[in-house]
């Protein structure tokens, strides 16, 4: 081959990566402020999620978010404070449930916080309004609930199943019910820009052990979604290694019992719908040997050809 020709290949090459790059739309950015779930109480659940090129952000769980916004900055993902991100650029918190290692960011940041909303199922916003934003444990920087409500924040009820508008965003929200640690319950989030989808599900056990059938109920509303090529990405968590006795699940997944329930939704969405779908995995357990032992059980068990991403705190990305 001549020179000249493979100058023209290399060209051509480069040409064609650039334009496929700039076909690729994307629908969603995502700055995770924490992914883990356990001790770390710098990296716990909080994920910002905005449309692309906007900075109308929701906070999917608000296990973490100072230390998260920090990281965030450290990685030049934002180039603005600490307190500019929490005030301006946060318009509002998605709460699955109320387990501290979900909401402790949002109540610890609640006096530097601006105003904005608080949206979460029934019985996640009694917890939250009766345990901790009492006036007790804590100020009720809400505007409902005990104590003197110091209307900062405007506690917003989800109805399951039906959408609801992000204020201050072009998102919407539907909330479907999870099971978790009984008579916990948890929630799963189906936020939408445009047309175009990402379900965020928070703690949640596997049908087969919580003897529930709010897995599949979920899988079955979203499975037109995804076989339309609209769902962009799932969150959905694994705590745990396949060694994990049931009974000590505590209402989370481990590899095996994710795979089960990604193969109930394929079943119900057509043969290789999850063929480089994007699955962000979730709220992994320390110590950091579970942790590699997750990570290789998933990656030796992907069998549907799942895109399986390990978002790290403070660093974007986009569906």
């Amino acid at each position: 081959m001549s020179i000249f020709s493979r100058l023209l290949v290399c060209f051509l090459l480069i040409s064609t990566n650039i334009f496929s790059q700039k076909e690729q739309k994307f629908s969603f950015q995502i700055v995770p402020l924490g992914v883990k779930g356990g001790i770390d109480e710098k990296n716990l659940s909080a994920y910002l999620t905005a449309p692309s090129n906007t900075k109308d952000f929701i906070c999917l769980d608000a296990g973490t978010i100072n230390a998260g916004i920090e990281k965030a900055i450290e990685n030049k993902v934002f180039k603005v404070s600490t307190s500019e991100v929490l005030r301006k650029y946060i318009k509002g918190y998605l709460i699955s449930h109320a387990h501290l290692d979900h909401v402790s960011g949002l109540i610890i940041n609640s006096p530097a916080d601006s105003s904005k909303t608080v949206y979460a199922t029934n019985k996640c916003m009694e917890m939250m309004e009766n345990h901790y934003f009492n006036d007790q444990t804590w100020a009720n920087f809400g505007d409902a609930g005990p104590g003197f409500p110091l209307k900062k924040y405007h506690f917003q009820t989800l109805k399951l199943n039906e959408e609801s508008a992000l204020t201050n965003t072009k998102m919407t929200v539907k909330a479907f019910p999870l099971s978790h640690v009984s008579p916990f319950e948890s929630t799963a989030f189906l936020v939408k820009n445009e047309n175009n989808y990402v379900l965020y599900l928070g703690d949640t056990g596997p049908d087969e052990v919580e003897k529930s059938n709010n897995l599949r109920d979920l899988w079955t509303a979203v499975a037109p979604l995804l076989k339309a090529k609209q769902l962009k990405g799932i969150f959905i968590e694994v705590s745990f290694p396949n060694e994990q006795p049931d009974k000590f699940l505590f209402g989370h997944l481990t590899p095996n019992y994710l795979m089960k329930e990604l193969h109930i939704l394929e079943e119900l969405s057509g043969k290789d719908s999850l063929k480089n779908f994007k699955i962000i995995i979730t709220h992994l357990k320390p110590p950091a040997k579970n942790i590699t032992k997750i990570r290789q059980q998933l990656k030796h068990q992907n069998d549907l050809g799942l895109k399986i991403i390990y978002p790290e705190q403070g660093k974007r990305f986009e569906l």
